[in-house]
């Protein structure tokens, strides 16, 4: 293949700036790398964090980081993977050798850390550029382009039954949700549950709880008109959000509070309020991405005295190698019913519309989709 090809590629120039979609250069896959037509992209609100500022990272960036393409190419060196797989992106790519992958949690990995914040390969550089100038990956992909190269540790060869949008949910938002639940909290069957946020994190942590045998799953969120689709999918009861939340949780639950709460919004006053809904003895999991620099009030007093565990959960306590076929075979056999957590797709040069109808609160997930 030509060592440079043409991509259409959504880009940040600067924060607080929409995004535009610009025809940059892409470098061919070099050692470890492996080059991939990307058919479907997820709307996440981790790469408007991006564009708010609450999150830091080099500019110009290409973003996306929930997508799944088919692969074109693949780099000297690359084993176990072939041109022509389907593949879902994982944007905690591991080493499999470093102190975090020996201990089971590859999403940890700290050999990929740096180059991962960076924006770069493993090399200290980007595939991407525009007039000769680099353009960083979001979270090693930027997969808002028809075309993109990333590590070959980011590919998860999945059933290509799987349709591409629903594949791209499994790379973030559903490992998240489902992983929030199954590896983080390990909610046992007939607890109570109560989820923040009806987003696509939220809502796939609503099915997560649903395959597990929850008793009662609840949803808080401030948008009301998503309480029908919360129930859709498994929940058995909603709560808007405000001043009566935490009351509401406990008249469900005994007057106790509920067993676990999964906080899936990532703002501390969210977070400090999933504190307050755990009964004693509760576990709360933090799975929403707080802005960078922020601080969020969790009592020492009030844990010790409640015996409340908090427990961070990034990407789901994910191996993705492993946890992302798991979740396309529930899928596969009607255990997960992914398809109902996208709410509306768009093509590549509507994207800050899809992000303007997620700001919205209207949608639980929007997806960019690609022509073939």
């Amino acid at each position: 293949m030509s060592e440079i090809m043409k991509t259409r590629t959504a880009v940040l120039h600067s924060v607080g700036k929409p995004l535009t979609v610009e025809t940059l250069d892409l470098a061919a896959p070099r050692a470890g790398e492996v080059l991939v037509r990307i058919q479907a992209a997820g709307v996440c609100h981790s790469d408007w964090h991006l564009i708010s500022g609450a999150t830091r990272h080099p500019l110009p960036a290409a973003l996306g980081h929930e997508g799944a393409g088919r692969i074109e190419a693949v780099g000297p060196g690359v084993t176990g993977l072939r041109t022509g797989d389907s593949v879902s992106l994982n944007w905690a790519p591991a080493c499999g050798d470093c102190f975090y992958c020996l201990h089971d949690s590859p999403c940890l990995c700290e050999t990929y850390l740096e180059p991962i914040w960076g924006g770069t390969m493993l090399d200290g550089t980007p595939r991407y550029t525009l007039n000769g100038q680099p353009v960083y990956h979001y979270c090693g992909l930027g997969c808002f382009s028809d075309y993109v190269v990333v590590p070959a540790q980011c590919c998860v060869r999945l059933d290509p039954r799987v349709p591409a949008p629903v594949a791209a949910l499994i790379g973030c938002a559903v490992m998240t949700g489902v992983g929030a639940v199954l590896n983080t909290a390990q909610i046992r069957p007939g607890s109570s549950i109560a989820v923040f946020g009806a987003g696509g994190v939220g809502m796939s942590a609503v099915l997560g709880a649903k395959l597990t045998g929850a008793a009662r799953i609840i949803v808080v969120d401030t948008a009301e008109h998503k309480a029908q689709a919360a129930l859709n999918l498994g929940a058995t009861d909603f709560v808007p959000s405000g001043s009566g939340t935490v009351a509401a949780i406990q008249a469900l639950t005994g007057g106790r509070g509920a067993d676990t709460t999964i906080e899936a919004v990532g703002l501390p006053a969210v977070q400090e309020a999933c504190l307050a809904a755990a009964r004693p003895g509760g576990t709360i999991v933090l799975a929403g991405l707080a802005p960078m620099g922020s601080s969020t009030n969790l009592p020492g007093a009030l844990i010790t005295r409640q015996e409340k565990t908090v427990k961070g959960s990034y990407y789901g306590s994910a191996h993705p190698a492993r946890d992302f076929p798991f979740l396309a075979s529930l899928y596969l056999n009607g255990q997960l019913d992914l398809e109902r957590l996208i709410t509306r797709t768009y093509p590549l040069h509507e994207i800050n519309e899809a992000y303007a109808e997620m700001l919205s609160g209207r949608v639980v997930r929007s997806v960019i989709v690609f022509a073939e």
